[in-house]
């Protein structure tokens, strides 16, 4: 593990140099949200710290939301193999681990070059909670609120500054060639940071078993168990196919890919919402999920069922961005919840 120490100073300073030759993602406060605002390359204002996650997760910064592949691809077929560089601050432990389900599904045996070249120019510098929303339920899912993998570089706020972790080689050479700008950790840092952490997710903790945020076992074992729950019906009834949770979720992944125009021929990738009736629509006009109750489901059974199954990893991360965004109120931890309850 490599950790060093920065004062606050000296951090603005390693994040300046950054900025003059990459474009820098980072956490903006906006009343009791955060959201991700870009400046540089050429400079950046002085970055601040984000308590929790933004309301956009890593997703649409590695896997935009609609592309214009045809016009990518160019005449070359493929494309630029390096692109402009880029480095978002303030991701959290919930956007790292949606990561996990994005390398599986576009960086895994044929990648991506879309993604694979966002993913290759994208430095992540995270950092820990130091609190967290109510909609937050990372434990639940068996995440923590600070990060642990997946990083390049990650912040802990102690002694009057912060301890900095490189998590791959990319990190650790940023720091070496700043090796100016740190120190090495003491003791008595690396035990305020356990501290912090240990408290901030004791809380978090106490505060899904207040509202009783338990549901035993495995979800795995559960989604099996209560397929045919007349719970699905009754939440269907508040949902309006909005895909809102889709949209917002960090690690759906969904897309649809549009042919337009005659003279120029463009190619659309978009992303897609498997709460749209038409989304499981094949040819000839079958429909395997005709019923919203049935698309409802079937959401549930990718996050818990599907992807720990197939991928080995939870396709929820838990960071509560679906129940905000959600117009209906349909709450996945009071969804969960009730079918934990059902025999």
């Amino acid at each position: 593990m490599d950790v060093r120490h920065v004062s606050e100073q000296n951090w603005h300073a390693f994040v300046g140099s950054l900025a003059r030759t990459m474009r820098i993602c980072h956490p903006v406060a906006h009343e009791d949200d955060y959201r991700l605002a870009a400046c540089g390359p050429g400079g950046c204002p002085r970055i601040g710290w984000n308590r929790y996650r933004a309301v956009q997760s890593l997703k649409p910064l590695l896997f935009e939301a609609r592309l214009d592949v045809g016009e990518v691809l160019g005449a070359g077929g493929a494309p630029d193999a390096g692109g402009a560089p880029q480095a978002v601050f303030g991701a959290k432990a919930c956007d790292l681990a949606s990561l996990a389900v994005l390398d599986f599904v576009f960086a895994d045996e044929t990648a991506d070059p879309f993604y694979a070249r966002n993913r290759r120019r994208t430095l992540i510098v995270s950092s820990d909670c130091t609190a967290f929303k109510e909609v937050c339920f990372c434990t639940l899912v068996g995440g923590k609120p600070y990060p642990e993998k997946g990083f390049d570089l990650n912040l802990s706020p102690a002694g009057g500054g912060y301890l900095v972790e490189a998590g791959s080689p990319k990190g650790r050479a940023l720091l070496d060639e700043a090796r100016e700008l740190f120190s090495p950790p003491s003791a008595a840092q690396l035990a305020e940071v356990a501290a912090a952490r240990k408290r901030l997710t004791a809380a978090l903790e106490e505060q899904q078993r207040a509202r009783g945020y338990a549901w035993g076992g495995t979800s795995k074992e559960l989604i099996e168990r209560v397929f045919e729950s007349g719970v699905w019906a009754e939440e269907a009834e508040r949902c309006v196919e909005c895909g809102a949770c889709n949209f917002v979720c960090p690690t759906c992944h969904c897309f649809l890919l549009s042919d337009h125009g005659r003279e120029r021929f463009t190619r659309l990738r978009n992303w897609d919402s498997c709460q749209y009736k038409g989304f499981a629509r094949v040819g000839g006009g079958g429909n395997p999920r005709p019923e919203l109750y049935q698309r409802l489901r079937n959401r549930y059974e990718k996050k818990f069922h599907f992807c720990p199954v197939v991928m080995g990893v939870s396709g929820c991360t838990g960071c509560g961005r679906c129940v905000e965004a959600c117009i209906g109120r349909i709450d996945m931890r009071e969804v969960m919840k009730k079918l934990s309850g059902c025999r």
